[in-house]
């Protein structure tokens, strides 16, 4: 799900000369180095990260005097599975800005959960923010994503399976379905664009109804759904945890299965997944 934290102060926003420009990408590259190597931090030893991708959107996201970050973001259209920000005042030379905030905030430096970074210079002070985006670069369009999730059920009913209490053996592979997909896709962007999440939407339409509509003349038909996870591997994670949707996923009953995700920025959830079983 997601998730914002960070360390918030108060920077007003000023237009950057070149001067203030290669001082930021010169702190970015400092923290990239870092992140390079194994550290100490905290009395712990912290592996390798990856690098940091420099991002102009996240850099122009400025929290103000209320010092809301997770507000911020989501007014900028910065869409975040997980993100922090620190506000450092300190001198301007950026060797010394990281050996400062790397001293206070080496765990946060180093996490792996953070893929981009936006530096900013507001006169003194060094706004450091950093965020993992909620839809990561490469998921692709919906069909491609719920092909994805076909894939890794696939992989998943290969192998006998606990779902809670409840034992299956291994179960043939799905089949990826046009008309299963569509049912996917109509209830995904319903719950993005009106903001609930359910499996049955507002008017009490269950995903029977959404099947047949599609043209599916089915004999079984299931559903999972998720939210607010951005790639099929999170998302087949978290039901693979839950006995109910893994219980649907290893089911022999079905033979045929639809996926589609879509986004909607002004939603609570931001992203929303919808998985179609079916059997003839």
């Amino acid at each position: 799900m997601r998730a914002a934290a960070g360390f918030l102060l108060v920077a007003c926003s000023l237009t950057a000369t070149p001067a203030r420009a290669a001082a930021e990408a010169e702190l970015i590259d400092l923290i990239n180095e870092y992140r390079s190597a194994p550290r100490e931090c905290e009395g712990r030893r912290q592996p390798i990260a990856a690098p940091l991708a420099p991002s102009p959107a996240l850099a122009a996201v400025d929290p103000g005097r209320d010092g809301r970050f997770g507000e911020a973001l989501k007014a900028s259209g910065y869409r975040a599975a997980a993100a922090t920000s620190i506000l450092f005042a300190g001198p301007g030379n950026a060797a010394e800005i990281r050996r400062l905030i790397e001293a206070r905030y080496c765990r946060t430096l180093l996490d792996p959960r953070y893929s981009q970074i936006g530096v900013a210079r507001s006169g003194s002070p060094w706004r450091i923010n950093l965020a993992r985006p909620l839809v990561p670069e490469g998921l692709g369009d919906w069909r491609e994503a719920g092909q994805a999730v076909l894939r890794l059920v696939n992989l998943a009913r290969a192998q006998p399976r606990a779902c809670g209490d409840e034992r299956f053996e291994r179960a043939r592979p799905l089949a990826w379905n046009e008309a299963l997909a569509e049912a996917a896709l109509v209830h995904s962007r319903d719950m993005a664009s009106r903001d609930y999440f359910s499996h049955a939407d507002p008017s009490g339409a269950s995903v029977r109804q959404r099947v047949a509509s599609a043209g599916y003349r089915w004999r079984h038909v299931g559903e999972n759904i998720a939210a607010g996870l951005g790639s099929p591997e999170q998302v087949l994670a978290g039901w693979l945890a839950s006995p109910g949707h893994c219980a649907n996923l290893m089911s022999p009953d079905f033979v045929d299965m639809g996926a589609a995700y879509a986004v909607e920025a002004s939603s609570k959830l931001d992203i929303y997944w919808t998985q179609t079983f079916g059997a003839r």
